[in-house]
């Protein structure tokens, strides 16, 4: 009965997870349009719809997330559109330039700007190699994602070359541990980012099939 119970665990549970994130995504996209468009739906006659189990307020409350998805949708690829014109371009740099010289705002505004940057256009290859780092100490050791090099100020005050290492905490990697390593202490794996996150995820359950070369960079 435990293998049984097991095994609808492993195929309930991230079936759960995703419905239940979905559902998150779906009410905080919906949330500030959601009364404006239940109140005009409701003076139509979709109010005297049922659909099989759902009620009349149901009817009316998903379609209305469903008339705002699309709408959001469209909004969302006419202002990528939009924002390719020159006109647009501009305002944009202008707002930029103006946002950037507001006390306290700038600060907030640029490091997401760059992060975002960094992340999504560039074409550096942030957190794009998995590494194993002696962590918490030397003689265990803790996969980490390799930022970029470090700032220029901590290497040159050591004396030494130092890498910059995102350490993803399990089973939450958005929250982590930011360290620094010589290129030596640094243990390349032929593991993709993806596999490195599921691994730290599932606390170790979910093992990478790729096979992991465990190459020291000189």
């Amino acid at each position: 009965m435990k293998k049984y119970f097991v095994t609808g665990l492993i195929i309930l549970l991230p079936l759960t997870v995703t419905i239940a994130i979905i559902i998150f995504v779906v009410n905080f996209l919906t949330k500030p349009f959601i009364g404006f468009v239940m109140k005009y739906l409701a003076e139509t006659k979709i109010k005297d719809l049922g659909f099989f189990i759902l009620s009349q307020e149901q009817v009316i409350k998903y379609g209305s997330q469903i008339i705002i998805l699309i709408a959001l949708f469209f909004l969302t690829l006419l202002l990528g559109y939009i924002a390719r014109w020159f006109f647009v371009k501009t305002l944009i740099s202008v707002s930029d330039k103006i946002l950037h010289k507001i006390p306290i705002v700038n600060k907030v505004y640029k490091t997401t700007q760059e992060i975002i940057k960094t992340l999504f256009v560039t074409d550096k290859k942030s957190f794009k190699k998995v590494v194993l780092v002696p962590f918490p100490k030397s003689n265990t050791y803790g996969i980490g994602l390799v930022s970029r090099e470090s700032p220029k100020t901590c290497s040159k005050i050591q004396k030494k070359d130092l890498i910059s290492v995102f350490i993803p905490t399990t089973p939450n990697p958005t929250s982590g541990f930011l360290l620094m390593f010589e290129k030596k202490d640094l243990i390349f794996l032929d593991m993709k980012t993806e596999e490195a996150i599921k691994y730290i995820v599932s606390c170790g359950v979910v093992i990478p099939k790729r096979r992991m070369s465990k190459r020291r960079k000189k």
